[in-house]
């Protein structure tokens, strides 16, 4: 192995080294035809893998591999997988042979005169692919899901063929690392750090993975567990006042999941790295979970929604280690499992560590808003999905399959109760160990444990897209109580009936009434006593999924009767209205005000402030948002300065007077608290000093230049600056300037950094410049495709986002429109993800079209 490195590093001196290049009769990617095939063939695989890591990032990364397995039949040439220039190859040894390089579309052909069957060993020499490696300055870090463990070594990259890995790092000598494995062994020799892991547990590829570079490191014994953690965090106060709670959160979720599941942590230790600008909020690598540094790093004084977050996020990654890495899907068609499984486990498992917070709302507010915002477009894709090539399977991802599945899950769960459910989910999980599974696996299971027809009932909840629609009659009989009827609609006029369970609440003179509700039919009843339809409310423990009928009139006359999850649904179920035309949109604005003077629970303002910045930037004409802009700044800031219960709550109502922020005098109120004038209880920490400046650079534009320099110069933590250093142009008051930063985004390098990027984006499209920026609406779908080929896997939808996100006009509209008219075979997925991305643009337009000439009040 040794040899072959040096003898293939010689310059000129190639030799067998030199590689040939066709492009016929193979499939870029890895199809469903070439996974099915290898796996019926290959098995017991081995990765040996070693990666020498230079100072400078602009240095080649050399890599050895020694990849072993099992093969059943040599018949054929077999394929390995590497999405990379054929000069990265070098060498290659096949069961002691010297062999050709032979790269075709993204493939490595390995002659099957030189394999066995049995036992083979083949030895690649090559320069590691950088794509996934995500290199900075001081630091590195792989991210490989879903496919792109291909993009850094050859390999059988399809999740079904499970390996264990042997990796050494070489390193500068002042960096540190973690990985899958624990540290075998560790020496420092000549300015270098060489470490060598122990071999990892039974793994998919797209969990391998490694953080290496100058990090700090904490590390914890929590309940028999030791854990360490990397992170760059400079601030030490900030990490002092996190450190502990960040430990105790992956201890607890470790305990619940072992109670709930039967099953020990299932492998060798138990790592995690905080990155700063990571692509993700976490990613489930084993023994080296990977978190967005921001997401578990709070500043001071964080909301419930923000402390529920981190929460959950944590749970979420951790309830991966028994759900998608213990357990893997077969085919990342069935993607979906592993995150509705940890979804709806984390929801479970942050109850005990916040005790009073209404878990049900929390549920409700961090599920149905998403989930409804993919369903009720022209987009909506259904929660299990056909995939032929996991080159797409990025675009698997979404809401549906983080928001809808789990609410899905939960009427499962209903459905044939807790106790069978969780005897359903640990045999699963004893039964798939260390092995993969389907997602008709796990109904298999649950089948038998129910008389409910699983099978029928997963079909249109899990196989097709979109949501019901219910219309409630009452029906009067004079002498005798009236009758209520609630029907299901489908609105694409398929007949389907969404089989649920959910509530209905009434009130009749002073006496508030329940109902469970049964909708398994297209019309049924509800068992009420009622006078009129003003008194009820609908989905009232919000587990229903729809869009229900909700009345205005009703939330503010019930205000103070209403249970936190009754106002909760209610809010959700009347934004869903307002975006299908049947309620007024300044009215709607003018009941958010009045929610906003009279609302105590953080879940139901941050819920109710996000749908008031909606409307108020997208469903407003200018007059009409520069008529109420003065009287809703000063809501927002007496809301923080005299309403505010706590720090917190006064960072969420400051949050929002900023957001919304146009007048003159607001906006000097922003710029003298920005410019240190302070304001009593109200802690604005770095980041939220950023994120002042941006919004004051747009909104103040003869003031730009000089805030952004001031900004710049007093950030402290490196990587910050380093990130605002990158979203200035985009927040600069030159348009030639803007311009040129957004043409600097077609170049592949200038998107590496993607949270950057999507920073930038909002900032380019923020909508005080819709009429400047709506020319970059068309380029910026021109470079979906490309987006899609290079980026990690929510970059395209969240481009989308950034990108249709905040117009409203007619001629974005049409660009959008004549986009995919003009491309009638455009890939089907991206399609998609731009119908749903532009659903606000649609809804918007539409609304405003039809209103503005009424003036509608």
């Amino acid at each position: 192995m040794k040899k072959l490195l040096i003898i293939c590093l010689l310059p000129f001196l190639l030799f067998s080294c030199k590689p040939k290049t066709a492009s016929d009769g193979i499939e870029k990617g890895v199809s469903l035809a070439l996974a099915t095939s290898r796996k019926a063939i290959v098995s017991n695989i081995n990765y040996k893998l070693e990666f020498r890591v230079p100072e400078a990032v602009t240095q080649p990364i050399q890599a050895l591999e020694t990849l072993s397995f099992n093969l059943s039949d040599n018949s054929d040439d077999l394929l390995l997988d590497f999405k990379e220039s054929v000069e990265k190859l070098k060498g290659i040894i096949v069961n002691e042979q010297s062999s050709e390089i032979l790269l075709k579309n993204e493939h490595i052909v390995i002659d099957k005169s030189l394999l066995r069957r049995g036992k083979n060993v083949i030895e690649v020499n090559f320069f590691a692919g950088e794509s996934s490696l995500n290199r900075k300055k001081d630091f590195m870090y792989t991210l490989l899901v879903p496919d792109r463990a291909r993009t850094l070594f050859p390999s059988f990259d399809q999740p079904n063929l499970k390996a264990t890995y042997d990796l050494t790092l070489d390193l500068p000598e002042s960096w540190t690392a973690i990985a899958n494995g624990p540290v075998a062994l560790l020496s420092v020799k000549n300015g270098r750090k060489n470490i060598q892991f122990e071999r990892s547990d039974l793994i998919s590829t797209y969990l391998f993975s490694f953080v290496a570079g100058k990090f700090k490191t904490e590390t914890r014994n929590i309940g028999g567990m030791e854990m360490t953690m990397l992170h760059r965090e400079t601030d030490t106060v900030k990490v002092a006042r996190n450190l502990d709670l960040i430990f105790y959160l992956h201890g607890a979720s470790l305990q619940w999941l072992q109670e709930y599941t039967g099953i020990n942590y299932p492998f060798k230790k138990f790592d995690f790295a905080l990155i700063p600008s990571f692509q993700y909020g976490g990613m489930e690598h084993v023994g080296a979970i990977q978190y967005q540094a921001n997401s578990l790093m709070l500043d001071k004084d964080p909301s419930q929604s923000q402390l529920l977050s981190r929460a959950s996020l944590i749970a979420h990654e951790t309830a991966h280690m028994w759900f998608g890495d213990l357990v893997t899907m077969d085919w990342f068609n069935d993607v979906w499992t592993k995150e509705v499984f940890a979804n709806f486990m984390a929801a479970k498992m942050v109850n005990p560590s916040f005790p009073e917070i209404d878990h049900e709302l929390n549920f409700l507010v961090r599920h149905y808003p998403s989930a409804y915002g993919v369903d009720r477009t022209e987009g909506a894709n259904p929660i299990r999905q056909e995939l032929n090539n996991l080159n797409e399977a990025g675009q698997m991802y979404g809401a549906i399959i983080y928001n809808k599945a789990p609410i899905m899950m939960r009427q499962l769960e209903m459905l044939i109760g807790e106790q069978l459910f969780q005897e359903g989910m640990q045999e699963y999980l004893k039964t798939y160990a260390n092995t993969n599974a389907t997602w008709p696996d796990l109904i298999r299971i649950l089948d038998k444990k129910t008389p409910e027809d699983l099978k029928t009932w997963s079909e249109v909840w899990v196989n097709t897209p979109g949501r019901p629609e219910f219309q409630i009659e009452l029906i009067r009989h004079q002498g005798a109580l009236n009758e209520l009827k609630l029907g299901q609609f489908d609105p694409q006029g398929e007949n389907r009936i969404w089989p649920q369970v959910f509530s209905a609440a009434a009130w009749l003179d002073n006496n508030k009434f329940y109902a469970k509700v049964a909708s398994k039919e297209a019309v049924v009843d509800i068992n009420l006593p009622i006078l009129k339809l003003g008194d009820i409310v609908l989905n009232a423990n919000g587990a229903g999924y729809g869009l229900f009928e909700v009345d205005m009139d009703m939330i503010r006359n019930k205000y103070g009767r209403m249970k936190d999850i009754e106002k909760g649904t209610a809010f959700v179920n009347l934004y869903e209205n307002f975006l299908d035309g049947k309620v007024k949109r300044i009215a709607y604005l003018e009941m958010m005000e009045w929610v906003i003077q009279n609302e105590k629970n953080e879940l139901i303002l941050n819920l109710v402030l996000g749908q008031m910045n909606s409307v108020y930037w997208s469903f407003l004409t200018e007059d009409e948002r520069v008529r109420v802009a003065l009287d809703l700044e000063n809501t927002l800031f007496n809301a923080m300065e005299n309403i505010a219960q706590s720090p917190s709550e006064k960072k969420i109502f400051f949050n929002a007077f900023r957001n919304i922020a146009i007048t003159a005098n607001s906006l000097d109120q922003l710029y003298n608290i920005w410019n240190g004038k302070e304001v009593k209880d109200l802690n604005l920490s770095e980041n939220d000093k950023v994120a002042l400046a941006s919004q004051l650079a747009i909104k103040m534009p003869d003031r730009a230049e000089a805030i952004l320099k001031q900004q710049l110069a007093s950030i402290k933590n490196p990587d910050t600056k380093l990130r605002f250093e990158f979203i200035m142009p985009s927040l600069s008051n030159s348009q030639k300037v803007r311009d040129a930063f957004f043409e600097s985004l077609k170049a592949e390098e200038n998107r590496q950094t993607e949270s950057w990027v999507l920073s930038a984006l909002g900032a380019l499209h923020h909508p005080l410049r819709k009429q400047s920026s709506e020319k970059y609406i068309l380029p910026s779908l021109q470079l979906l495709k490309e987006i899609q080929e290079t980026g990690d896997i929510f970059f395209p939808t969240r481009w989308l986002d950034q990108t249709l996100g905040n117009y409203n006009s007619a001629s974005a509209v049409k660009t959008v429109r004549d986009f995919l008219k003009d491309n009638p075979d455009y890939n089907a997925q991206l399609r998609m993800k731009i119908l749903q991305a532009a659903d606000n643009l649609f809804r918007s337009e539409r609304i405003l079209g039809s209103n503005q000439s009424l003036q509608q009040k």
